[in-house]
């Protein structure tokens, strides 16, 4: 998508570790007209899936898995990383480990927000080396629904998490994939 690929590189800062900070215009502060388009070109990409619920995992997945939702006309269900005294009922649970913060949580879903009657597409910002994806597949998994595929916003190409994705048959669709970074410069695979 030329139009992310273009905000990244005008805004989008490297920084040691590579972490790619865009909390410029797509997880902190969010530029809605740019995310309205990514909406649609996830739509355009699924047209053809069953699409009945979008999957993402807090925090910055749900502003662009709000936005994709209004072109499926389907709910948004999102993932929690804590327990809190408002979830009642049985739980689908799974552990996560984030790449940006260095921790392992533990990723809880209510089950009556996702059955075997749902086709699901995951939407998430970003994907490195895929552990909160592979978090997500696992409830899917367990709630018998059918995964339809994941929806990235920006892919690490140069981590292993598409291509170990991808390996296991899961249709992982990346708006803009970064095949190297330094704090020099950044490539995209076209």
């Amino acid at each position: 998508m030329q139009l992310l690929k273009e905000r990244i590189l005008k805004d989008g800062i490297v920084k040691p570790g590579n972490v790619l900070k865009v909390d410029s215009f797509l997880n902190h502060q969010m530029d809605i007209d740019l995310i309205n388009e990514i909406g649609k070109e996830f739509k355009r990409i699924y047209q053809d899936a069953p699409i009945t619920k979008i999957l993402t995992i807090e925090a910055s997945g749900i502003g662009i898995a709000c936005i994709a939702a209004q072109y499926f006309h389907v709910p948004v269900v999102f993932a929690k990383k804590a327990q809190s005294i408002n979830l009642d009922g049985e739980m689908y649970c799974t552990k996560v480990e984030s790449f940006t913060h260095k921790k392992v949580y533990d990723v809880i879903l209510s089950k009556k927000f996702l059955n075997a009657d749902d086709h699901v597409l995951i939407i998430d910002d970003f994907l490195a080396n895929g552990c909160a994806l592979l978090g997500l597949i696992e409830i899917v998994k367990s709630s018998g629904a059918v995964l339809e595929g994941a929806g990235i916003v920006i892919e690490k190409g140069f981590q292993s998490g598409g291509d170990k994705l991808r390996s296991q048959g899961i249709r992982v669709e990346s708006l803009a994939i970064i095949d190297s970074m330094t704090d020099q410069s950044l490539t995209f695979r076209e």
